[in-house]
């Protein structure tokens, strides 16, 4: 067997070219007019006109490097702890940071009476004089 001699098993069957006048009348089965009736019509995808209207990112370079540091309040401190010593553990028991947070610092807002005992945290300076005004110590 030879090239020439190849023949397909399934015969192709003949695409009907309608809209070039003959039986099918002047419409050619189109209907009237529209963008469906022109020739070489091509209608764009929904997802397309999805992603135009999502907002554009402005690029990589203004994002943050780091993540920014879970903040915690003296007065969430004052409510939540029931010991004196105050570290990345006590904190994640009292349900005041989640597992995966790293950074941690704690702020001046609210008033505190206990001594606590910090261990490991990042601490504004004013709540340092707070802590260590209510007989506490940050190391």
């Amino acid at each position: 067997m030879q090239l020439h001699q190849l023949q397909p098993t399934i015969k192709s069957k003949n695409k009907k070219r309608i809209g070039r006048g003959g039986k099918r009348g002047t419409y050619s089965g189109k209907g009237q007019k529209g963008q469906k009736a022109r020739a070489g019509h091509r209608i764009r995808p929904a997802e397309r006109d999805l992603i135009q209207r999502l907002p554009k990112l402005r690029g990589y370079k203004f994002k943050p490097l780091k993540r920014k540091p879970a903040v915690l309040n003296l007065s969430d401190l004052e409510k939540k702890i029931k010991g004196d010593i105050i570290n990345k553990e006590t904190l994640f028991q009292a349900g005041l940071i989640k597992k995966t947070d790293k950074n941690i610092k704690i702020l001046a807002n609210g008033e505190i009476k206990k001594p606590f005992k910090i261990e490991g945290i990042k601490i504004s300076e004013s709540a340092k004089k707070k802590i260590e005004s209510a007989g506490g110590s940050v190391k």
